[in-house]
């Protein structure tokens, strides 16, 4: 009788947590991006990071010849570069000579970043496009 019940258990079963997987695992990408598809993906786009459940946490411009300006949406805007060191997409700016780095992923829903500096600690971002320019307007202007 077991067997029986078995039987027509796994008749059905396969097919069902397939269809199951596939949609209650995340699609991601397969690998992280190459500089080059970064590079392609970022090219004159203003791009919004924010943790995953978080409120955005800052904003970045990027330019050509692998030129950034980020700013951690207090007004405050500072200037970087990007770079490929070790398979990761680095980050300096003039505020931090130490470089950041991470690992891009070319999502459905979007780019995802996951920070390489201190794996223990590493953070996932998501990233939209918010389709304006950044806006620098320094710290000292104003009335």
């Amino acid at each position: 009788m077991c067997l029986v019940k078995a039987r027509l258990f796994w008749q059905h079963f396969p097919m069902r947590f397939l269809v199951f997987l596939a949609f209650a695992t995340p699609a991601f990408a397969d690998g992280p991006m190459t500089a080059a598809e970064f590079e392609a993906y970022t090219a004159g786009k203003t791009l919004t990071f924010g943790a995953a459940g978080n409120p955005a946490y800052g904003v970045e411009q990027y330019q050509p010849n692998r030129r950034v300006v980020w700013s951690f949406l207090e007004g405050d805007c500072s200037n970087g570069v990007w770079y490929e060191s070790k398979g990761n997409i680095c980050f300096r700016y003039d505020f931090d000579p130490e470089p950041k780095c991470w690992k891009f992923y070319d999502d459905p829903e979007g780019l995802r970043a996951v920070f390489m500096n201190r794996p223990d600690m590493s953070v996932l971002y998501e990233a939209q496009d918010s389709g304006e320019p950044l806006i620098c307007p320094g710290p000292d202007l104003g009335v």
